[in-house]
């Protein structure tokens, strides 16, 4: 007779490769498994009730009003003024203007929660920029590729308030854990830019005259209203004047107002921000569900518990073990959109990695990394789809591109692995 863990992977297999919906497809292989396998059980009443529990979880307010206020700011001139502001300040340094994608992708990202958002924000100023300049077309589209992935990394982040669901820890805690790594990122990125571009020069266009220093000062005031965000919504969150839903609606706040100081705020653009967040909410809502159903199936089968049981006949030591995450994540990411694998695999890998002797949130940020990296990986990539609608450029040649910043990422895994209070010290500071 077919075990569980074969009729599950089987069923996932036929049933995302065939094209259905992810979260449909997560209800469906829980239902039919449950039907084959525990015939016994009431599968209405299970469902019912779980939807109802997982569906009406506090913390999951956060989410649609993060995603709201990204798609507000989406709206507005931010990325114009961002390229601005930070332009006069990125000239002189090894890699120029090529800095912008990394610190502007950065500073929106706290303020966004999402890969695609700051993305999308950032590159539809930065990348025609630097392509009419002359900077190498393969760096701009994968420093740009790369640097977008800050926005999974650095708070607020979406996977991580849905993995603070999921893994019952604290999202303010999974905030503070994601700084450090993030700023690591980005100082990894700006530091492999300047010494490409040291060792080839022609990948830059030839040294603009010195901008002088009242022209830099004066293009800082186009970072006002960014960094006016950031305070309100992670200085209200880590000052205890706020929770990280209260700071969520600060934040939706803080991009009206600037929406309507940059003269953005219109009907049309409201409704278009509104029905954004909507469709995103619908989505991860239903890949949410349709991941813990399944979950919770798997855990009256069994499943996690053969899983946990096989890779512990291998007998591998904890670092081992997180190597072989990294490659299972790394290939589910070829597959699946990074959230997805998440909440699939994270009933097993969870207890395995606490067993283990890691600390939840750490794994949680190593799980947010390895999703980074998914964004970046055909034939799913989604910073891959985003950067061909600016360039129409192949897919395969924007990948390509990405490949020396998902190597720093995964570089980042080993430093985070090697120290761990990279993650943890914030956290136990801020307590």
């Amino acid at each position: 007779m077919i075990g569980p863990v074969a009729f599950v992977l089987f069923g996932l297999a036929v049933l995302l490769t065939g094209g259905l919906w992810i979260g449909i497809s997560l209800f469906s292989v829980g239902v039919l498994s449950l039907e084959f396998f525990r015939p016994s059980m009431r599968v209405d009443r299970f469902l019912a009730n779980d939807f109802w529990s997982s569906a009406t979880a506090v913390e999951l307010v956060t989410l649609p009003l993060f995603i709201l206020m990204g798609e507000i700011l989406f709206h507005t001139r931010l990325s114009s003024a961002l390229f601005s502001g930070l332009a006069p300040w990125t000239n002189r340094l090894p890699g120029r203007l090529l800095h912008v994608n990394v610190i502007g992708c950065t500073l929106f990202a706290a303020v966004s929660g999402s890969s695609a958002a700051t993305l999308a924000t950032v590159g539809r100023i930065t990348l025609k920029e630097l392509l009419a300049r002359g900077y190498n077309r393969s760096l701009a589209m994968g420093s740009l590729a790369g640097a977008g992935t800050l926005g999974f990394l650095i708070p607020p982040s979406i996977p991580m308030i849905v993995y603070g669901v999921l893994a019952d820890v604290s999202i303010l805690d999974m905030f503070a854990a994601g700084i450090g790594p993030g700023l690591a990122l980005a100082a990894g990125y700006m530091i492999y830019l300047a010494i490409r571009t040291t060792i080839t020069p022609s990948m830059v266009p030839a040294r603009e005259e010195s901008i002088p220093w009242g022209v830099r000062i004066r293009a800082l005031g186009e970072l006002w209203p960014i960094v006016f965000l950031i305070v309100a919504v992670i200085g209200s969150m880590y000052a205890g004047w706020a929770s990280v839903t209260e700071a969520a609606a600060i934040g939706v706040l803080g991009a009206l107002l600037i929406a309507l100081m940059h003269r953005t705020l219109t009907l049309a653009t409201l409704k278009a921000s509104l029905f954004g967040a909507v469709r995103t909410c619908s989505m991860i809502a239903l890949i949410i569900l349709g991941a813990l159903f399944l979950s919770k199936g798997m855990a009256a089968l069994g499943v996690p518990r053969q899983v946990a049981g096989f890779i512990d006949s291998l007998g591998l030591s904890p670092y081992e073990l997180i190597l072989l995450l990294l490659v299972f994540y790394l290939a589910l990411g070829c597959v699946l959109d990074g959230l997805s694998a998440i909440v699939m695999t994270l009933p097993v890998t969870l207890p395995l990695a606490i067993a283990a002797g890691f600390d939840p949130i750490w794994f949680g940020v190593f799980l947010v990394i390895t999703i980074e990296m998914a964004q970046v990986t055909p034939p799913v990539g989604f910073n891959l789809f985003i950067i061909k609608g600016f360039t129409g450029d192949s897919l395969g040649r924007i990948a390509q591109a990405s490949l020396p910043f998902l190597l720093i990422m995964v570089a980042l895994v080993g430093v985070i692995a090697a120290f761990p209070e990279l993650v943890t010290w914030l956290p136990r500071t801020i307590k």
